[in-house]
């Protein structure tokens, strides 16, 4: 456990806490929510990837907005790192190519919040198996 050296520390210990709780929470349901994918293989790790989940993960949550950020390994997708694949409630996956903070944050505040199509989606090149 994590040494609490000031009152910033708690809270923010309180704040991973209760995001914990959250998560687990909203397990049961998780097409309720906003779903983030964020490809995290070597190739995204090296263009950002970890910065952009980083983001999407302190963002959401300053922002009040119920959603699940994983990381998931290469998504096809290499020559566009770093890729994130978002899913709104009851609508289909679209990937998004590029994705760095300011891409980020405009699919938080376009494509999630609003609904707008954002520049930078990836055609869907595989079929799903039913």
């Amino acid at each position: 456990m994590a040494k609490i050296k000031s009152l910033a520390d708690l809270r923010n210990m309180k704040s991973d806490l209760q995001a914990k709780i959250k998560l687990r929470e909203n397990a049961n349901n998780p097409e309720s929510m906003v779903q983030i994918k964020v490809g995290m293989a070597t190739s995204g790790i090296a263009s950002g990837a970890k910065e952009v989940f980083n983001y999407l993960s302190e963002e959401l949550a300053k922002r009040d907005i119920d959603a699940v950020v994983t990381q998931t390994g290469d998504m096809g997708y290499s020559y566009a790192e770093p890729t994130i694949e978002v899913t709104l409630p009851g609508k289909e996956p679209i990937v998004f190519g590029y994705v760095n903070i300011a891409k980020a944050d405009e699919i938080i505040e376009k494509y999630i919040k609003n609904g707008e199509l954002v520049e930078g989606i990836i055609p869907v090149n595989y079929r799903k198996v039913e």
